[in-house]
């Protein structure tokens, strides 16, 4: 193997605990020390770092720019001018007193928002002023990360000397190098900046919100990177302007800069769509021709297990949250004595935002800069784009391979030779689809997959009674199972749409003649469901019809499907002969969230109030209440066997689901501030169901959006008993609407404040 091609595990030589060996645990001590090599953190690639003065520098440059000071005097003059109008009510006064009491005002109300973007100021910038903080905390992440991924921390040698050529192309031009990696656990923040501190690359001023600066521990994170933001920005102008041209700052003096793009951690497994605030900024940084250019570096760090998936679970299916932070993570009692695999830290290729920036203009010819709404479609596709790029770079764990194995077989569970089958049959579709999979550096997938057996012995048991035949494993805690099944959809989203909407026939039953679609129908079926999920799933570029005429001809290719002289798509005959193993498997992976989605079309039957009277409107539901109902719907149904999976009652799909509803009209939102941030949701007129002697009426645009998309679902109990289903389904909403007419608490006060201001 080429060196340059090679995978590396960048801890092999790291001491993971003094008992086993306490001579190299405290020779590793005195080399971090003394700086020895990547230790001193002396020669890295970038532009200059962790001197005295850094931060004074930048809060300099921050507070002394045209910018915040335009913004201040704007804001001082509108606040002024409204005082004025009061004094001026009160009491007349002269054009000429008038003139200088109005310039007294102002002025005092420049210092006083100059003081307020002092302290904002000081909130955000990163005190990267000593390099001796940096290698101290270097020392004990290399420790923690040594005793948590006994396996190791694995890089590919190629992937980082292109970004270092990158990066020493940026310096010499003064440019930073944005980070965009996927966002799965708090671990993330250690995981990847030890990588880049070890590899020699100045280290990236970090996005994170405010909930991350704890006492003491927030500031030795700003002092290595943390650039600390809030989560909510509102209407706060002078807030907003000043984190800006911070970060605009940051680019023009070529600082690196990394950020989550979703914004949040991904408690399901998969990407989370994009939150656009960063990427407004740095974009509209190159647009505006403020900073000349940056690059982007997506980047994934892939884990054999992740230590906050059970936290995830809970917080899935509607336990309270408890609120968590990274050293809440590490200071676990058992979090440093289990043994969590290995970490694999992949980059994607790097590329100029400016060179993107033209493409897209030029693909997008129509596109106009001044144009706010033509802006914001700019910032949607890269933001799309750099998930798009995630994904590419990310690699399939074993657990992943395990974990969607054991999740997408119709029997209770798998002997250990079928489970190696299945897994070298996973690797092979994941390459074909241009995929990777994390390497197994000389073992065979035999012992590969035995050792996430036994990483992940808490979420898959194993049957090995002396009267069965062979030891049978299957999953204990199926849900958070789900979290490593979700890591491989990304690859077959396409295939897996394609073989739902192909199910919606096959599920019928009778010969094979019957279980065909047309194209047109099989378009007509894609289009509906990829529609449904457009928010959920991050779909390749291309239209519709060309993509789905791809897809058809890979499956073809690999002998999922075939499609006949005269058009018709069905199962082909090789599939038929192996039991639609590799149909099945692809129609798992989407099931779950069709699940979803249909149980969030049908709850809205609960927003119709017991007795309405036609013509009226269905009443405004406190959204967290109603998502709290909603769960409560899915697991009884799940119980009661009318849901296939309770991984559709986790409460971020669902709430998509509701966000998607929301855009195609059929519900209407509408949001509060006070007494802290909440909204409202409703059902729109031309979806209101009928009433017939109090019971909810299985038809109209509902229900039939609803049967829709219950084509689509597994087949299960009574699944074609649509009458059976729907009267089980519509009682359950009907209990639910006798709920949601009570106020919350939130509208109660809500209420009391509006009655008050009548009076």
């Amino acid at each position: 193997m080429d060196g340059h091609d090679q995978h590396r595990n960048i801890m092999a030589h790291e001491p993971q605990h003094l008992r086993d060996n306490p001579l190299a645990f405290f020779t590793n001590i005195k080399l971090h020390y003394q700086g020895e090599g990547w230790r001193g953190y002396n020669n890295y690639i970038g532009n200059k770092i962790l001197y005295p003065g850094f931060s004074a520098r930048m809060k300099e440059l921050v507070l002394g720019s045209t910018q915040v000071a335009n913004v201040i005097d704007a804001m001082a003059s509108q606040q002024s001018i409204q005082q004025m109008e009061k004094v001026l009510e009160a009491k007349r006064l002269s054009p000429t007193k008038q003139k200088l009491y109005y310039e007294r005002l102002k002025e005092a109300r420049r210092q006083e928002l100059l003081v307020i973007a002092e302290k904002i100021t000081n909130e955000c910038v990163v005190t990267m002023d000593s390099p001796r903080i940096v290698r101290s905390l270097a020392f004990v992440v290399n420790t923690v990360l040594a005793r948590l991924y006994n396996q190791g921390i694995y890089i590919k040698e190629r992937e980082w000397e292109e970004l270092k050529r990158v990066a020493r192309q940026a310096e010499r031009h003064k440019q930073s190098l944005v980070f965009l990696p996927a966002h799965r656990s708090h671990i993330d923040y250690l995981v990847i900046n030890y990588v880049i501190f070890r590899l020699g690359i100045q280290l990236p001023h970090v996005i994170g919100g405010n909930n991350m600066n704890l006492p003491g521990l927030g500031n030795v994170m700003k002092s290595s990177g943390a650039l600390y933001i809030r989560r909510q920005w509102g209407d706060d102008t002078l807030y907003k302007t000043v984190l800006e041209e911070y970060i605009t700052t940051l680019m023009l003096e070529g600082m690196n800069l990394q950020c989550f793009v979703e914004g949040t951690r991904s408690r399901v497994g998969k990407l989370l769509a994009p939150k656009l605030g960063f990427i407004k900024i740095i974009l509209n940084a190159i647009m505006d021709n403020r900073v000349q250019d940056c690059y982007i570096v997506p980047l994934s760090a892939s884990y054999d297990k992740i230590i906050e998936t059970s936290t995830y679970a809970n917080e899935l299916l509607g336990v309270p949250k408890e609120k968590e932070t990274l050293w809440g993570v590490l200071k676990s009692a058992n979090v440093l004595q289990v043994k969590w695999g290995q970490v694999d830290v992949r980059l994607g290729k790097p590329y100029s935002l400016r060179q993107w920036l033209q493409n897209e203009l030029k693909h997008r010819s129509m596109l106009r800069l001044e144009n706010s709404n033509d802006r914001n479609v700019i910032y949607k596709s890269f933001g799309y784009r750099a998930l798009a790029d995630i994904n590419i770079a990310s690699v399939i764990m074993p657990s992943a391979l395990v974990g969607t194995v054991l999740l997408t077989l119709r029997g209770r569970g798998v002997g250990k030779a079928e489970l190696v089958r299945r897994v070298n049959w996973m690797i092979s579709m994941i390459k074909a689809k241009g995929g990777s999979v994390a390497e197994f550096h000389g073992m065979s997938t035999n012992e590969v997959v035995e050792r996430s057996l036994t990483i992940h012995k808490d979420l898959i048991g194993k049957h090995k009674q002396k009267d069965i035949l062979e030891p049978t494993y299957y999953g204990i805690d199926r849900f958070e199972l789900s979290y490593y099944r979700n890591q491989v959809i990304h690859l077959f989203v396409e295939e897996s749409i394609v073989c739902s909407a192909l199910y919606t026939v096959v599920k019928r039953g009778g010969g094979r003649l019957k279980q065909r679609l047309r194209y047109a129908e099989m378009l007509n079926q894609v289009s509906f469901l990829s529609g449904l999920l457009k928010l959920e799933m991050i779909y390749k570029p291309g239209g519709i019809e060309s993509n789905t005429r791809r897809t058809i001809q890979w499956l073809v290719d690999q002998r999922v499907l075939c499609v006949s002289e005269d058009g018709w798509i069905g199962l082909s005959d090789e599939e038929w002969d192996c039991g639609r193993e590799n149909y099945d498997f692809l129609c798992f992976l989407i099931w779950p969230f069709v699940d979803a989605y249909w149980l969030a079309c049908v709850s809205l039957f609960s927003l119709v109030p017991p007795s309405i009277n036609s013509g009226d409107t269905a009443p405004w539901v406190d959204s967290a209440v109603f998502a709290s109902r909603l769960q409560s719907l899915g697991k009884t149904l799940y119980y009661q066997g009318d849901l296939s999976y309770l991984e559709a009652v986790n409460k971020e799909s669902l709430a998509t689901a509701l966000k998607s509803y929301t855009q195609l009209g059929i519900l209407r939102m509408r949001h509060h501030t006070q007494p802290k941030p909440w909204s409202e949701l409703s059902l729109s007129v031309e979806f209101m169901p009928k009433l017939s002697n109090g019971i909810l009426v299985p038809e109209g645009h509902l229900w039939n959006l609803a049967d829709r998309i219950g084509q689509f679902r597994r087949e299960g109990k009574n699944r074609r008993d649509n009458a059976a289903v729907s009267s089980r389904v519509l009682r359950l909403a009907t209990i639910i609407a006798q709920d949601n007419v009570k106020l919350s608490p939130n509208q109660k006060a809500l209420t009391k404040k509006a009655e008050k201001s009548k009076l």
